[in-house]
C-alpha cells in the first residue's frame, strides 16, 4: 500500500536526550489519522520533523512518495499545519493575515480567503486586529490558514486547544467534511482519547517517544465489543 506520509525509524535527539526513537507511522491518502499520546510523548516533535522545522538525527520521512531532504521546500506547498501555537502578525486583521499567507504560498484562488473565514466562523471578526482575538479565535484562524490553500495533507497539533465543546464538535465536523468532499488527509494530534475516537479512521499511539501501535477505528471498535 502506498502512503501519503510515512516515516521509517524516525528519531530525534537534542543534547544527548532522545525525544523520539524509531517512530514508524503510516498515513493513507484521504484519511483522518489520530496521533494519540500524553503530553510530552513526542507528538509535536514528530510533526516538526515531518514539516522540516527540525531535522532528524536518524531515520527518514517520506511525503507524497519522496524522501524528505533538508532542502525539500516545494513539497511543503502541498501541506498545511499548526505546530504548537499558531502565530500571526498581531497588528493585522484576520483577513490580512490570510491574504498574506496566500502571497507566501503563491496561491490566488478567488474567494479562498472568504471561504476559509466562513468555514471557521470568523467572517464577523475578519477586519479586527488579531491581537483582539481570544485564544479560541486564534486557534480557528490558524486552522483557517492551514486549510486555506487546499493542501493535500494537513497536520494539526492539538487543534481544539482553547475551544469549548460546541467549538470542538464544529471542528470535528469540518475536518470530516474536508476529508470526504475535498480529499484532504489529516494528521491530528491529541492527548484525549475521546477526541481521537470521535473523528479518526486510524489511530497511532505514541508514548515516551516510541510508537506503541497503529490501529484502525474498526479494530478498536471490534476489540471493545468482543
Amino acid at each position: 500500500m502506498s502512503y501519503i506520509l510515512q516515516t521509517n525509524r524516525l528519531s530525534k535527539a537534542i543534547g544527548g536526550k532522545d525525544l523520539v526513537s524509531d517512530v514508524d507511522i503510516h498515513v493513507k491518502k484521504g484519511e483522518i489519522y489520530g496521533f494519540l499520546g500524553p503530553n510530552g510523548a513526542g507528538k509535536t516533535t514528530v510533526m516538526k520533523l515531518v514539516t522540516n522545522l527540525w531535522k532528524p538525527t536518524g531515520g527518514t520521512v517520506e511525503l507524497f512518495g519522496e524522501v524528505l531532504a533538508p532542502d525539500s521546500y516545494e513539497v511543503l506547498k502541498r501541506m498545511g499545519s499548526i505546530i504548537e501555537f499558531p502565530t500571526f502578525y498581531e497588528h493585522m486583521s484576520g483577513r490580512e493575515n490570510l491574504q498574506l499567507h496566500c502571497e507566501y504560498m503563491g496561491y490566488y484562488m478567488k474567494g479562498s480567503v472568504e471561504e476559509a473565514l466562513s468555514l471557521l466562523d470568523l467572517t464577523g471578526a475578519a477586519e479586527r486586529p488579531v491581537k483582539s482575538y481570544s485564544l479560541g479565535m486564534k486557534q480557528r484562524l490558524g486552522i483557517a490558514r492551514a486549510i486555506l490553500c487546499r493542501p493535500e495533507l494537513v497536520l494539526l497539533d492539538e487543534p481544539t486547544n482553547g475551544l469549548d465543546p460546541a467549538g470542538m464538535k464544529q471542528l470535528r465536523d469540518l475536518f470530516k467534511m474536508l476529508s470526504t468532499e475535498y480529499g484532504m488527509t489529516f494528521v491530528i494530534s491529541s492527548h484525549l482519547l475521546s477526541e481521537i475516537e470521535s473523528i479518526a479512521d486510524t489511530v497511532g499511539i505514541i508514548d515516551h517517544g516510541r510508537m506503541k501501535r497503529e490501529l484502525s477505528m474498526r479494530e478498536i471498535e471490534e476489540s471493545n465489543t468482543a
